[in-house]
This record gives structure tokens, sequence and C-alpha cells, in this order.
């Protein structure tokens, strides 16, 4: 065999085991995707995302070697790529005409507490010395989509698998609270579908939540509560385009960052510009609406595993070390949060 021949084998080789190195742990984050899906369909108010995280930390936990270099290649896969794919599948479920049909009687609110959980995540933080990227992440996890913008911000800021765990874990045990007070809270003071729907949507955290949430007070809460959740999420882009840009300044040193100069998939990550493209796609109409629900259950199905990933890298001495302050955050910010959405609504007549 010629030297070029051989050269030409150990390259084919070494492809073949670098594609062949992450399959054990993309399958193990693909078994407990499974799992927590079903799991998730038993008790929708966990929901799978969330039983992801979870039942992988309990995998690693039980199981040890899962933990071991031989899995960790597919973990990052799951945590990284595969996450960043969901948010782009999730984007066919966003059309941009929802936005102009949610009215300005909406958006004050939706804005308006979006500046308390973000401003509220800020002050907080130094408070209680919850600081960095779980600071962050809570905060844009409460002022706008649960998990998805944990989600999503992760894919720019690349926190630690522990700041993921404690931004999700707030944001699930809130969630659940939602769902069991909002409907009891809504009909005791008297609001009508419309308002509830419209509480429901800038003030609790997940859209499965806002959805659970809202159909449960009946009347149109439940869709009027959908589409809000819905506009409110693209309040996304703007903050993580944000996000980027801190994240390149702090890579450089903290000197000023030129963005004529900075890579355009450093500004614009690449995942935002698929879920941008997967909205419009969307508002053209040209994804048929039998289409709709499979890309929802792809796009979910893709953040559990994601999640799944994450849980099973997770080491639960990282979790000790932030202690209770990130749940205390939490929780101040998520009443703040519904009592602002409330206020504002009595401040616009939509009450």
């Amino acid at each position: 065999m010629t030297g070029a021949a051989l050269g030409a084998t150990r390259a084919t080789v070494q492809w073949r085991a670098k594609l062949a190195r992450p399959v054990p742990g993309l399958a193990v984050a693909l078994l407990v995707a499974a799992v927590a899906t079903a799991g998730g369909k038993l008790v929708p108010v966990v929901g799978g995302p969330v039983l992801a995280i979870l039942l992988g930390a309990v995998a690693g936990a039980v199981v040890p070697s899962l933990r071991s270099w031989r899995f960790s290649p597919g973990y990052a896969i799951a945590s990284r790529p595969v996450l960043q794919l969901s948010i782009v599948v999730l984007g066919t479920g966003l059309s941009i005409q929802q936005v102009v049909h949610v009215g300005g009687q909406s958006l004050p609110v939706m804005l308006g507490t979006l500046a308390v959980a973000l401003g509220g995540a800020w002050v907080l933080g130094r408070l209680l010395g919850v600081r960095g990227d779980t600071q962050t992440l809570i905060g844009v996890g409460t002022g706008i989509c649960g998990a998805s913008a944990i989600a999503a911000t992760s894919a720019v800021l690349k926190p630690k698998e522990a700041n993921i765990a404690y931004a999700l874990g707030t944001i699930f045990t809130f969630n659940v609270a939602a769902v069991l007070l909002f409907p009891p809270l809504g009909h005791a003071l008297g609001m009508s579908p419309h308002a509830f729907g419209l509480w429901a949507g800038t003030a609790v955290n997940d859209t499965s939540s806002v959805v659970a949430a809202s159909y449960a007070y009946g009347g149109d809460a439940g869709s009027y509560g959908l589409v809000v959740k819905l506009t409110r999420t693209l309040t996304l882009i703007p903050i993580v385009l944000f996000l980027a840009v801190l994240a390149a300044r702090k890579q450089a040193g903290g000197g000023r960052v030129s963005l004529r100069a900075m890579p355009w998939h450093r500004l614009v990550p690449p995942f935002l510009i698929g879920f941008l493209a997967a909205a419009t796609v969307e508002s053209m109409g040209w994804i048929p609406e039998s289409w709709h629900a499979p890309l929802s259950t792809l796009g979910t199905f893709l953040i559990t595993m994601a999640l799944a990933g994450i849980g099973l890298a997770l080491k639960p001495s990282d979790l000790r070390k932030a202690g209770h302050k990130p749940l205390l955050m939490g929780a101040i910010l998520w009443i703040a949060v519904a009592a602002s959405s409330l206020g504002l609504q009595a401040l616009t007549g939509g009450m």
C-alpha cells in the first residue's frame, strides 16, 4: 500500500471513530428522554423536559459509570447542538402575525413584566449574592418562556450544567405553583377569561404551564393566553442578541467589542437565525396545518433530550455549593412578575 493510500485509510478510520464517539452518550440521553416524555404525559404539570433533567441526574447518581469519559461526548452533543436544533424547530409554532393579533393592550403588560423580571433578577442577584449565569438564566426563564428561554440563553452563554439545573429547578417549582394557584386566584379576583389569559400568558413561565392554567380557567382564556405566551417568546430574540454581544466582550477580556469586527455567528447565533427563518416560514403559511402538532412534539422532544444530557452530566456536589439562594430569588421574582402583571392590567383597563 502506498503512503498516500495508507494516509487516506488512517484518515477514514479517524473520521469514523470521531463520528462514533458521541453515540453511547446520545443513546443514553435518547433513552432517558423517551422515558421522561412518557412520564411527562402521565404528569403534565411536571412535563417531559423537566422530568428529563431529574431522571438524568438520578440515573447518573445511581449508575456512576454513566458519567464516565465514554459517554461525555454524547452528552455534550445533546446539551448544545441538539438543544439549538430544538429552538429552531419550535420556531415553526410561532407566526409573526400573532404579534399583531395580540394588540396594543397586551404589549404594555408583556413589556412591563419583562422589565420587572430582568430588572428584578439584577437587583435580587446583587442582594442575595446570586450572580453570573445563574442570575441571568433565572431572570430570562421567569421573564420570557421558562425552559425554552433558558435553553436559548444557555446556547449563547455556555454556562455550567449546575447553573442550568438550578434555573430549571426554580422554573419548574413555580410552574407547578402557578398551575395550581392561578385558576382559583383568578376566579376569586373575578377576572374575565380574556384578563386571565393575559395574566397567565405574562406571569407563568413555560408554555405548557400557561396552557394548563389558562385552559383550566375556561372560556377563551386558553386560546388568548397561548397567543400572549407565543408573542412573549419573541422578546427572546433581542435579549439573546444582547447576551451574545456581552459574551463576546467577556471573551475579549472586557475590552470594547467592535460589532463590525465580530464574526457574524457570534453576534447572531446560527440557531437564532434558524428560529427566525422558521417563524417566517410559518408566517407565510408555508407549513401545512397537519405538520404543526408533529413539529411541536419534535421540538419538545429535542429539548427533553438536551436536558437529559445535561442531567446525566450533572454533579450533585455542584448544586450543593450553590445553596438555597437561587430558589429564594426565583420565588421573589415570580411573585413580583405575577403582581406586576395584575397591576399593569388594572392600569391599562385590561381587567
